[in-house]
């Protein structure tokens, strides 16, 4: 089969379609399906083949976009899954839970649909795991070097599974019963089931990464102990401290972090006994989501599985545009109105709206008191002040509330305090431009650095520790740019 260059012009964009709402939401198995491999070449011959591929410039691994859509198009699907494997250590992740900047970036994105390039790549993985292309390949040398990463998140097992091909002794410590970290207890399963994890982290470990869960650093591992038994310590712990809403009636019941509501919900799916007293369960109560991320969001898709009786999220920023504007030009990531599968199941959303007090009864939660706000900008560049509107206070009534307002830096006391690393103006970990922290031979990735970021990032973030923590031990650059093995080193 030849490249047709002009397909984009007879073929429009159809993505992956997703389950029913009316089935879905009966179970927490995935909300997306894949489709045919025909329906994939077909996709990917819309990409044009630019001479300039912005689509790479937008993705933070930076896949090699048009060369792996070519060879999907023209069913050489083993070269493609070659290429999407030596960018990305989590492909069939991304390709599910990315909110897919390269899109945006897709040179038919000034004026039509952008290439279906998050679903291309899932097709790809995804035949690669059915055809048998992943399978594990220890390393034949090892180097003797051993190196501890902490968490088990998307930026500490990249990070593994770079430094391991490079043939140093990995050991993954996780505080949690199961590898996974955000992915696993974070991400609700309609999103991504946990034997997608499990599949991936079964071929790594055949590899050689040694994998140990309920092991606190700093706790169970003495630092002392850490510093003296690794030659190399990475620190991809997260951004876990949630930011709060310290507002009048805080302390009252019914009120909880959106993490501690998903996690729960994660391990209940899992078939984990929750003790009665501590189950957060939205049936039949009358719901209110703080936030209107995609943490929110997966709050959302939660609660409908859990039989709630009504939904509202409740988002503080204006209610975004429906199309790109001059504020975000192409070939940025624009800010512009969004649908997720969770806002598509049902449930009411509101903007530019602050909370002011939560009210209650009993101990426990009953309404919320808003107010109306409008945001302008005091000079040119600034950031935009918000005020809020004379009269327009108004209460909202509900039974559960979900704090989805983000995270505000890594947790700082006990492995981050003993280890003494210098830590920024906002309370991540510092590190310098070879991520190694204020601590010989402490080096730090992922959302424990750059803050609260997308699951793309920190892989980014993870491979880039990984390549300076081998040039750290080897005293040479053995990993090249895009982490791949150098000859010599194979």
């Amino acid at each position: 089969m030849g490249t047709d260059v002009k397909q984009f012009l007879k073929t429009g964009r159809k993505a992956f379609e997703n389950r029913p709402v009316s089935e879905r939401i009966k179970d927490s198995r995935e909300v997306g399906l894949l489709s045919s491999e025909e329906h994939s070449q077909s996709q990917a011959a819309r990409c044009m083949d630019c001479g300039t591929p912005f689509c790479q410039w937008g993705c933070p691994v930076s896949n090699i976009i048009p060369e792996w859509n070519e060879l999907v198009h023209n069913n050489r699907w083993e070269q493609a899954f070659q290429l999407l494997n030596s960018t990305n250590n989590l492909p069939e992740i991304t390709g599910r839970v990315c909110p897919a900047p390269c899109e945006p970036a897709c040179v038919l994105a000034i004026n039509d649909d952008p290439v279906t390039i998050k679903n291309i790549e899932l097709a790809i993985i995804e035949h690669g795991f059915k055809e048998g292309y992943i399978k594990p390949t220890p390393p034949q040398v090892r180097t003797g070097a051993k190196v501890a990463v902490i968490g088990s998140g998307p930026a500490g097992i990249s990070c593994a599974d770079q430094l391991n091909k490079a043939g140093h002794t990995v050991v993954v410590f996780e505080r949690d019963d199961k590898i996974g970290g955000l992915l696993r207890y974070g991400i609700p399963d309609f999103k991504l089931e946990k034997h997608i994890i499990d599949r991936r982290i079964d071929i790594w470990a055949k590899e050689g990464v040694d994998f140990r869960t309920n092991v606190a650093v700093g706790t169970d591992l003495p630092v002392r102990e850490l510093l003296a038994d690794f030659d190399a310590v990475c620190l991809t712990i997260g951004s876990t401290v949630p930011r709060d809403l310290n507002i009048e009636g805080r302390d009252l019941g019914g009120i909880h972090f959106a993490m501690e509501y998903l996690t729960q919900n994660n391990r209940r799916v899992a078939g984990e006994t929750i003790a009665p007293e501590r189950i957060i369960d939205a049936k039949d109560k009358q719901v209110v989501v703080i936030g209107g991320g995609d943490t929110g969001s997966d709050c959302i898709g939660t609660a409908h599985r859990q039989g709630a009786r009504s939904i509202l999220q409740i988002e503080v920023l204006p209610k975004p545009p429906d199309e790109r504007t001059d504020e975000f030009p192409w070939p940025t990531y624009p800010i512009i109105f969004k649908i997720s599968s969770s806002q598509e199941e049902g449930g009411e959303r509101q903007w530019a709206v602050s909370s002011k007090r939560f009210l209650g009864a009993g101990g426990r939660v009953k309404k919320i008191s808003f107010v109306k706000v409008e945001f302008a900008e005091v000079a040119a560049g600034s950031r935009p002040v918000m005020t809020e509107i004379p009269g327009s206070e108004f209460e909202i009534e509900a039974d559960l509330v979900l704090l989805a307002i983000g995270f505000t830096h890594p947790q700082h006391n006990g492995l981050v305090q003993e280890l003494g690393v210098e830590l920024d103006k906002r309370g991540n970990i510092k590190v310098d431009s070879a991520f190694m922290t204020s601590v010989d031979s402490v080096f730090a990735g992922g959302d424990a650095h750059r803050g609260q970021s997308l699951v793309v990032w920190a892989i980014n973030e993870g491979r880039k520790t990984a390549q300076h923590i081998d040039t750290y031990l080897m005293k040479t650059r053995a990993l090249n740019a895009r982490g791949q093995l150098a000859a010599s080193r194979k």
